[in-house]
């Protein structure tokens, strides 16, 4: 099923790949957070302005998305992470997630390098296997 569980206007305007039946858990398991990120792939709207300007620290796609998905609650969100070895505790900190709800991570990517790709699929494996979220998803 899968990628299928997306409505057909999505599957057509953008191109999505899936790991572990993602579409299915946020589906059924994160209904709420489902549906912001239906609306917002829906809406969503690429100016040409937006890419012909010059850069800066964060993009007007990234600022789009980010103030679509605060105004439904999500957050930036850094996570406290240590590792302990006996007994000594070292900070461990992750990479802030730019938009986070009930355990839903998403990163917005717009020009994106590999190092950048890279950096996002290991936190977000980290934060699964720490339990921190149930799901991650990347716009590039």
């Amino acid at each position: 099923m899968g990628i299928k569980l997306l409505p057909t206007n999505i599957r057509e305007k953008y191109e999505v790949h899936e790991w572990k039946h993602a579409s299915a858990i946020l589906k059924i398991d994160f209904p709420d957070e489902w549906q912001d990120i239906i609306e917002l792939l829906s809406e969503f709207r690429l100016c040409k302005s937006w890419i012909a300007e010059g850069g800066g620290r964060k993009s007007k796609v990234s600022s789009a998305i980010d103030q679509f998905l605060y105004l439904k609650e999500w957050r930036e969100k850094e996570f406290a992470t240590s590792v302990k070895v006996d007994e000594n505790v070292m900070d461990s900190p992750t990479h802030k997630v730019d938009c986070f709800k009930n355990r839903v991570a998403l990163e917005i990517e717009w020009n994106n390098k590999d190092p950048f790709f890279d950096r996002d699929l290991n936190n977000f494996r980290l934060l699964f296997d720490l339990r921190a979220i149930s799901a991650g998803i990347i716009i590039t």
